[in-house]
């Protein structure tokens, strides 16, 4: 609490009464802004820009939940943190949710026309921006607004122009006449990394195509008939015996009645199938470079949205699939196509509009992806590599980059940025730059924009006012420190930033890359609208709270390994931070009027305060060391072990003796210790925990605004005891081997008992008799005995702790003739137990047939009940001798 204040927290913890304008609270101190200070060393975190799709997922929130962490103890840790927002156009995803609604509205983007639609797509934009930002206020990020970016504002345009026309120069981009991956419902190009692949039943038709002007047939097979319309040659092996004497010769293609050649060419594997195979090159990659090879005309038969083109006749008109079943019907009828076999293979999908790609001629732009690659690979043999957490994604990287394929950078889209290439408008000629040319009359602009990732891939530099390298941020907060993202987009995203970054800046983009896996819901299934199985983060921190999110997301899994969501263990954070905030609210009735000048930590020490400060001190390092090294789980489980069991259970407890009694010192030097290490550790639990442990903080004794800005803990060395450590694990045992015993036997903490302990020696005893305290109230005995040597009642339960035996004589303990009886009880039970399974494992039948893991159970159980029969045996023997 600041020092002209009186306050406490309400009896119940609410979290939302807690989390509601805790943020604008920050924000409106500007907590979150980079400084610019140049006393202070930079830390840079750049964000995944979400899609201005729709809202935030779990994923999103487990990402940004990590950003946040490691950004919030920077901060604290005395760093200039710069954790930059923004989102992405999402080029396809965005167009074809504005599409769906203009649909809605009885309308498209070809009556609109361009500009009309832009301005549509550019309202949408604004729309779920505003949803994503209540959103990261709901979540608690703490991002720097004051330097917010989009992938379509006027600085990335720029540094889009920029990178385009440099690769352009360079020979790196080049417009050429390729298949690529086509999507006939959004009626653009794809990248290979845009294509999903399923498995899919399907048939393999066998065909037979005649040599002209003789009774030979060749036979061909396809897993896409239609597509023949298009063929221009049979290939076969220039040695396959069988096929040496077609070569050179014409075949009649069915149907259309066109002659083809047929071609020798060495790509045609004789193993499989008949030896001779249909090109297509204008409808499949490898016979497209075939047709490059032989010369071969490429004959296109299809629409961009997948119906038939002109070229395919009769069929002109009729989807793809409706065309292949036609197709099919008309070849039987001319004994043309005499065998269909069920084939299962991959078919790939577009990732975005879930069409079946065609492979398709098209005339696109291209990035020749060798020598950017070369480069990347070449980074990560350097001492600047980018350092892959968990490293085996390093692996994942580099076959990538290993095996690269010129990437398609052209989408036949509206929505993203303009390809910066102009035709003249008489000679056909191409310009590239980042402005019309002068008589831009003559000229008409590319209609196609870029790929999505083209502008994404220059986040880390082009947020921070690149290809001006003179702008502040560029030259204070690049490189960035950590990308914390997904493994499925290592290919999609980090690897071209990497590429791009060295190119164009000679510097790699980040130092690390945090790598986390997919959230599943709890049987592991990958979760989708498709399954019903999604959660919205937002419903989660309406029923639990963000703390209790973040918690659950950051504590979940292990950096790499896919987390799983459980209700219940939402819920279980919810009672962690409950158990914080009653704790917290009764030390603070404890510290009415206590101020931050009243804190003195060097008056006389019990040994609560000794030990708590110790495990205080390896609880910061154990902490800030794992999560410097972004284990949060570890960190966030060691946090929790010492706020739940030994700050709330052991030193609140302990320290409840010197607060109610009557000694002013001991009261003082208790409050000191309990608000110090309360105070220091709601700080280690802020970057996990934001919001209640500002609540908490801003009512303990404290300096300053905000524990945004408060400084990291730091080990403290005089407050190292390892003595009082060992002290305090002993009494720990005893105490709870002294409940242990009671529940044992079934007698309640309230009915006092005779507790003996003899201590492996003297100096031992005499540090028991200095805590005799603590023993007394939390085993309360009604008679307490601590020697070296002991008279050892013959009838006991006895434990042994390290250093010392216990023991609590049975009489007064439990009521002998009542135990005895239950005993006996127990031993009937047992004996009927341990019958009953050695009689089944006795039965051969059983034995043979039954799972091996079941008899191996019935066995286990054999064990376990044998064993409590000897130990009821043994203390009914002990009872009765």
């Amino acid at each position: 609490m600041n020092n002209d204040q009186n306050t406490s927290l309400p009896s119940k913890y609410n979290p939302q009464a807690v989390e509601k304008d805790r943020y604008q609270f920050w924000l409106k101190g500007k907590y979150f802004e980079a400084t610019g200070d140049q006393e202070k060393e930079p830390y840079t975190i750049v964000i995944p820009p979400p899609n201005v799709t729709g809202r935030l997922h779990l994923g999103h929130a487990w990402d940004t939940t990590m950003q946040d962490t490691i950004s919030r103890m920077k901060r604290m840790q005395g760093y200039d943190v710069l954790w930059l927002p923004g989102m992405d156009h999402a080029g396809i995803a965005t167009q074809s949710k504005v599409e769906e609604k203009l649909k809605e509205q009885g309308t498209n983007r070809h009556v609109l026309g361009r500009e009309k639609f832009m301005e549509t797509a550019w309202e949408w934009k604004e729309e779920y921006a505003d949803f994503i930002r209540s959103q990261w206020e709901k979540l608690g990020l703490g991002l720097d607004y004051s330097r917010e970016r989009f992938t379509l504002d006027d600085g990335l345009s720029g540094a889009v122009k920029e990178v385009f026309v440099k690769l352009y120069e360079k020979g790196y981009i080049y417009r050429g006449e390729y298949i690529i991956n086509w999507d006939p419902k959004t009626r653009t190009a794809l990248s290979d990394i845009e294509v999903i692949y399923e498995e899919l039943h399907g048939k393999f038709y066998h065909m037979q195509y005649k040599i002209k002007d003789s009774d030979e047939m060749i036979e061909v097979a396809t897993t896409r008939p239609e597509t023949m319309l298009g063929d221009t040659a049979v290939a076969v092996h220039p040695t396959d015996d069988r096929y040496k004497h077609l070569i050179g010769k014409t075949v009649i293609l069915p149907i259309v009645g066109r002659e083809i050649k047929i071609v020798a060419d060495e790509y045609v594997d004789m193993e499989l199938g008949s030896g001779a195979v249909k090109i297509t090159p204008a409808h499949d990659p490898n016979d497209f470079e075939i047709g490059n090879r032989h010369g071969l005309k490429r004959i296109l038969v299809m629409h961009e949205d997948g119906s038939m083109n002109e070229n395919a006749g009769k069929y002109e008109g009729l989807d793809r699939f409706e065309c292949r079943e036609q197709i099919v019907k008309d070849l039987q009828d001319q004994d043309v196509l005499f065998k269909i076999e069920d084939h299962t293979h991959q078919v790939g999908h577009s990732e975005r509009s879930g069409a079946v790609v065609e492979p398709y001629l098209s005339t696109q732009w291209f990035v020749n992806m060798q020598p950017l690659a070369d480069e990347a690979i070449n980074l990560q043999n350097g001492e600047e590599k980018v350092n892959f957490v968990p490293d085996r994604f390093e692996r994942t990287y580099l076959h990538w980059m290993e095996n690269i394929r010129d990437w398609v950078i052209s989408r036949q889209l509206w929505w993203g940025h303009r390809i910066p290439a102009w035709y003249h408008k008489e000679t056909k000629e191409i310009y590239v730059g980042k402005e019309a040319p002068s008589d831009s009359e003559n000229w008409e602009q590319d209609e196609d924009v870029l790929d999505t990732w083209f502008s994404s891939a220059l986040w880390p530099f082009s947020t921070m006012g690149w290809p001006d390298e003179q702008s502040d941020d560029f030259k204070r907060y690049f490189p960035t420190d950590v990308l914390v993202t997904g493994y499925d987009i290592i290919f999609f995203w980090v690897a071209r930033m990497i590429f791009q970054s060295k190119e164009f800046t000679k510097e790699r983009p980040f130092k690390d890359v945090l790598i986390h896996g997919l959230i599943r819901d709890a049987d592991g299934r990958k979760m989708s609208k498709s399954l019903g199985n999604g959660v919205d983060p937002m419903d989660v921190i309406d029923k639990y709270g963000a703390d209790s999110l973040r918690y659950f997301l950051l504590t979940g899994s292990t950096p790499g390994q896919d987390l799983r969501f459980h209700w219940e263990k939402v819920e279980s954070t919810w009672n962690f931070a409950n158990k914080v905030w009653n704790a917290s609210r009764f030390s603070l009735m404890n510290m009415e009027g206590f101020t931050y000048e009243d804190i003195d930590l060097s008056g006389e020490k019990t040994l609560a305060d000794k030990w708590i400060l110790t495990r205080l001190n390896e609880t910061i390092d154990h902490v800030t060391k794992n999560t410097n090294k972004y284990e949060f789980g570890e960190a966030g489980r060691y946090l929790y072990n010492f706020i739940w069991d030994e700050l709330c259970d052991w030193y609140i407890e302990m320290a409840k003796l010197p607060l109610n009694g009557e000694d002013e010192a001991k009261k003082n030097t208790t409050r000191s210790v309990l608000a110090y290490v309360l105070d220091q550790t709601m700080r280690m639990l802020h970057p996990y925990m934001p919001f209640i442990t500002e609540e908490i903080w801003q009512q303990l004794p404290h300096q300053g605004e905000s524990i945004t800005v408060a400084s990291w803990p730091e080990v403290k060395n005089a407050f190292h005891d390892e003595t009082a450590s060992t002290e305090m694990k002993r009494l720990v045992s005893i105490i709870k081997s002294v409940r242990n015993i009671r529940a044992e036997v079934d007698t309640p903490m309230s009915k006092q008992i005779k507790l003996l302990i003899q201590a492996e020696n003297e100096e031992i005893v005499q540090e028991l008799k200095n805590n005799k305290d603590y023993l007394e109230r939390f085993c309360n005995p009604s008679e307490l005995t601590i020697a070296s040597e002991l008279d050892i009642p013959e009838k006991a339960m006895s434990a042994v702790v390290t250093g010392a035996e216990i023991y609590l004589p049975l009489e007064g303990l439990i009521d002998f003739e009542k135990e005895i009886e239950r005993l006996e009880k127990e031993v009937v039970k047992w004996n009927k137990e341990v019958e009953r399974v050695q009689k089944k494992l006795a039965n051969e039948g059983f034995v043979k047939k039954a799972p091996q893991e079941v008899v191996d159970a019935e066995k286990q159980k054999e064990q376990d009940y044998l064993e409590k029969h000897s130990k009821v045996k043994a203390r009914l023997a002990e009872l009765k001798g």
